[in-house]
């Protein structure tokens, strides 16, 4: 496998992605809406990003900051405010599995929409493969499906987007530089995030914020999820390409079923350490002789 690092740089990634689950439904117990810790998290890792990011302002065109914009908008807005509430309807568990059909998703619209990507086997049996133990590691060796459908709808918008993301980071991810196309997300996902309060004005207490609960995974979303996860993920997509990268979120159920379990105390069982056996599997196998340009 070529560009090892980068493959393990979106492996990480991916782990501390899959504890934000965990991180968002502690907030939301605490009173905390769905935009109001997307806006939190994406304002405080924008001052981040602006530290080390290039000074300059308008992209190369408008046609890019067209694109800019798609990827703030489906990538920040879109995903956080539909996963967030998500996750306050249904099990964090299940929200993950549902995500984790971006891989997927993002495999079909390459190949109807690009001619970068061909379906192989490998391609096509690792994913079902991953798909088959993110299952397992969801359902936790429990067969009887408690999924509220309002939450399943947006878990699933949730995974389109991002699998519309993987997709569009691609096309700017060879003409900038990953701190510029990140601090870019952020701005217009805060941009495009505000009419939202207009249908649901804010209401979280400020003094609230002080609470260590609050502020401290507010913290870790927005400095380490958030600033960190997004610069990270634009330098692998630009390494090891979408499709290779987008794979990776098969991972994501690992680390949320370790950390609901630690924190929410949802016990792991032996059926879940059999599922997480098939998603490391299956992701191994997708990634193998991947045919798409720029892996």
């Amino acid at each position: 496998m070529r560009n090892i690092g980068y493959h393990i740089l979106a492996i990480f990634t991916i782990a501390i992605w899959g504890v934000t689950f965990v991180n968002t439904k502690v907030l939301l117990h605490h009173g905390l809406q769905p935009m109001e810790i997307f806006l939190l998290r994406f304002i405080v890792a924008y001052g981040c990003i602006w530290i080390i990011s290039p000074k300059r302002i308008k992209s190369q065109s408008w046609h890019d900051e067209f694109l800019f914009f798609i990827l703030g908008f489906v990538g920040g807005t879109v995903y956080f405010v539909a996963e967030n509430t998500a996750i306050g309807l249904t099990y964090v568990n299940n929200v993950a599995f549902i995500v984790c059909t971006a891989p997927l998703i993002t495999m079909l619209l390459a190949i109807l929409l690009t001619k970068s990507v061909k379906a192989t086997v490998t391609l096509i049996m690792g994913s079902l493969l991953a798909l088959m133990g993110v299952g397992m590691v969801i359902y936790n060796g429990q067969f009887v499906l408690q999924l509220n459908p309002l939450g399943d709808f947006l878990a699933l918008a949730a995974s389109f987007s991002w699998a519309i993301y993987s997709l569009v980071i691609k096309k700017v991810s060879s003409r900038y530089a990953a701190t510029y196309i990140t601090r870019k997300v952020f701005f217009y996902g805060i941009l495009t995030v505000i009419p939202f309060f207009l249908l649901k004005p804010w209401s979280f207490p400020l003094e609230r914020l002080y609470q260590p609960v609050v502020w401290m995974n507010l913290l870790f979303l927005s400095v380490v999820a958030s600033f960190l996860c997004f610069l990270w993920w634009s330098v692998a997509v630009k390494k090891i390409g979408a499709i290779s990268t987008s794979n990776y979120v098969y991972l994501n159920p690992i680390t949320t079923i370790i950390a609901s379990a630690f924190f929410l105390q949802e016990p792991m069982t032996i059926m879940a350490y059999i599922g997480s056996a098939l998603i490391l599997l299956g992701v191994f196998t997708a990634n193998h002789k991947v045919k798409e340009k720029g892996d």
